[in-house]
């Protein structure tokens, strides 16, 4: 079998031999090696380094890799471009000083590729010379001079595979299709695909993770507009698309890389309505479906927006694909989604064309700074409100050691906020507009955010329409479970007072182990479809919304809530004490906005329930369930029935994003002894899919585990 399956089903086939072998070179990290051979471009040629401002490294650092990287054609690729410099695989500019990298690169924002296929590289360099008259003899001068430094690097990087290309007759197509994209608006659908991953590359070359966006959105006319004049068939376009796929593979390259080597925030979007509110889904849609089905490619983890009115056929196909697991697809819920936007703000029209920050958190695409900062609130409980479990406490009732709790998670979050605040100057300027510190340099990906040029700022420094920064929430399972085992035993059964319960808790259990089965086993936990305990829940989340809510716009800053965890439970499992709902010191807890593990006894309809009582609309840029399937459960036309009818609850509930990942246990355990026979095995991590083989052995006990409950 040419690429695995995490639950035994055989793939169907529909691409040509050569497309399917190039897929498997991929996959099996021909391109990928071949990548790490060159890890960067030298800046150490520049005698004058040392005195130059950032910018002006960045843009000889930009002027390097254009000129020097190497370049490759893949044998029998449709499409050409490669971010060929190893460094970038790690977030990095590639290009290093004396050994040592320039700056890092950017992630979690997808940029405005509509840009590109609407005005091309040329539009954009018009705007940018439009904008250095304007802002010529400022401050803001040396910005737009290096974005149209780095439209002509792009423009020396794209010459370089034209003259690769153009004596070489089976690439006809793609030198076809380079001689005018990226360079200008494309005008078939082959060329928007090629432009689009052109661009794509040079970003990643440069050492940027971009999200791709709403995918069928942005080629779907381009094909049916071929269609319809015969100029393509849908077998060609399949395989032309198939390609963008592949090449995303590019960067595979086996190994051991702690949480997967597959962390490239190059999520797709996929159906949902346009901002006019008309239905988005395509051809292009099922042909995506196709590929992902197919070839089980996991680099590209892609979320198909549902609302009340989704097709029937699009759901079926999504539940087709799903049961083969991998992680491939989870669903928002947009209904709601969009609601939460507007309700904050957003307006509509841009509310409807909402994307992911290539993860899953929700932002505008091409108009977003986005950054995320994540906090352990089962931490806040354990070492503020519970002081480590080593003072006496007095708290007569429950509800005196809740607010302590909440005025105890506030000061964590004022932490966060003037920690970002950090992110300024004192004062402002006289129109209003906060005054940003300077930060690492970042143009490329500037070009592709709009605002950046028109104001003359870059992405990290206040260009985007909007700037976020946004909380989440993490471990909120837990500290409820925690809360509500306190509550429960202490205050309304009175089995034991509080500071009997810390002594148990910091010797960690040891001689109670009959009290810990009790309050394993006695109560019913998060995600069983329990009222008391799902309310206490939605309390602590309502409390924390309205937190940032009233910390918002106080800076040059948006502060949307959101919960997560990224498996970060992993690594803050080492710090958390013993809690009180029986989980012992270093048990990996709850993932995102999931159960506690273990604690989840009702199956996966419980748990949509749980989740989507919480108030989820004041979580605006997400909230993320994991669920967990057993392959044993959508088998057959029963199983698709199954996940379409998950899917259908979940949007009617008022849910906002699910990942479902459907994998056997015993496969990954089988995985683990033997990785050489599953070398395209893919799992979803949290807001990403990784070959589980490239895991470290941390990260595969724990997805285990979890696909064990």
């Amino acid at each position: 079998m040419l690429f695995e399956c995490a639950n035994g089903l055989t793939r169907p086939v529909r691409l040509s031999e050569n497309t399917r072998r190039f897929a498997y070179d991929s996959l099996h990290y021909r391109y990928g090696l071949d990548t790490r051979k060159t890890q960067a471009v030298s800046l150490d040629h520049l005698t004058n380094y040392e005195t130059m401002t950032l910018l002006a490294r960045y843009n000889a650092a930009i002027a390097e890799i254009a000129a020097g990287a190497p370049i490759r054609i893949c044998e029998g690729e449709r499409l050409s471009g490669a971010a060929t410099l190893g460094l970038a695989i790690h977030h990095c500019v590639p290009a290093t000083y004396k050994g040592e990298p320039f700056c890092g690169g950017i992630s979690h924002l997808t940029v405005h590729f509509e840009t590109v296929l609407h005005i091309g590289l040329n539009g954009i360099r018009r705007n940018a010379e439009a904008a250095l008259q304007k802002y010529k003899n400022t401050d803001r001068e040396p910005f737009i001079r290096s974005c149209l430094h780095c439209l002509d690097c792009f423009a020396l990087w794209h010459s370089r595979y034209l003259d690769a290309l153009k004596d070489r007759p089976e690439y006809s197509g793609n030198y076809k299709c380079l001689q005018t994209v990226p360079m200008e608006p494309p005008e078939s659908f082959y060329e928007a695909v090629q432009s689009l991953w052109i661009t794509f590359a040079f970003l990643r070359l440069c050492g940027n993770w971009p999200g791709i966006g709403r995918i069928d959105w942005l080629l779907g006319d381009y094909l049916e507009r071929d269609l319809h004049a015969g100029t393509i068939t849908l077998d060609e376009a399949r395989e032309i698309l198939a390609h963008f796929f592949i090449k995303g593979c590019e960067w595979v390259s086996g190994g051991d890389y702690g949480s997967g080597d597959a962390q490239h925030y190059q999520n797709i979007l996929l159906a949902g309505i346009d901002k006019n509110g008309n239905e988005v889904t395509n051809t292009v849609t099922y042909l995506v479906l196709d590929i992902l089905e197919e070839l089980g490619i996991g680099d590209f983890p892609t979320t198909v927006r549902l609302n009340r009115h989704t097709d029937a056929r699009l759901l079926r196909r999504v539940a087709e694909v799903m049961r083969y697991g991998g992680g491939i697809l989870a669903v928002y819920n947009e209904d709601l989604i969009i609601e939460a936007l507007t309700d904050y703000g957003y307006p509509l029209h841009e509310a409807r064309q909402f994307a992911n920050d290539g993860c899953w958190e929700v932002q505008i695409p091409g108009k977003t700074f986005f950054t995320y900062m994540p906090f352990d609130s089962l931490a806040v409980l354990q070492q503020k409100t519970l002081q480590r479990y080593e003072n006496v406490l007095d708290y007569p009732s429950f509800d005196t050691l809740y607010q302590q709790f909440i005025l105890d998670l506030q000061n964590c979050l004022e932490e966060i906020f003037l920690q970002m605040q950090d992110t300024f100057e004192s004062g402002v300027y006289s129109d209003g507009q906060w005054v940003w510190r300077p930060q690492i340099p970042c143009t490329v990906v500037s070009l592709f955010e709009e605002g950046c040029i028109e104001k003359s700022l870059s992405y990290l420094e206040g260009g985007p329409i909007y700037n976020i920064t946004s909380p989440h929430i993490g471990g909120l399972a837990d500290t409820a479970n925690s809360l509500f085992a306190i509550k429960k035993t202490v205050y309304d059964e009175k089995k034991l007072t509080l500071n009997e319960l810390l002594t148990v808790l910091k010797n960690n259990w040891e001689g109670a182990e009959s009290l810990r089965q009790y309050v394993l086993n006695r109560y019913s936990y998060f995600g069983n479809d329990s009222d008391e305990v799902d309310a206490l829940t939605a309390h602590i989340l309502e409390d924390f919304t309205g937190m940032c809510r009233k910390l918002d716009h106080r800076c040059g800053y948006r502060f949307p809530a959101g919960v997560s965890t990224f498996g970060r439970q992993l690594e803050w499992a080492p710090h958390r004490l013993a809690s009180p709902h029986g989980k012992k010191q270093g048990d990996i807890l709850a993932a995102n906005c999931s159960p506690t593990p273990g604690t989840d006894q009702e199956g996966a309809t419980a748990i949509i329930r749980s989740y989507c009582k919480l108030p989820l609309k004041q979580t605006v840029t997400g909230a993320a369930l994991d669920l967990k399937l057993l392959p044993s459960c959508v088998r057959g036309e029963d199983g698709i029935k199954a996940l379409i009818a998950l899917m259908r609850g979940f949007t009617a509930l008022g849910g906002y994003f699910m990942q479902p990942d459907i994998v056997n246990a015993e496969v990954l355990k089988e995985a683990q002894k033997h990785p050489e026979n599953y070398k395209t095995l893919s799992v979803r991590v949290s807001g990403w899919n990784a070959r589980f083989i490239t895991l470290n052995e941390a990260w595969q006990n724990m997805i285990i585990e979890q696909n064990e409950q």
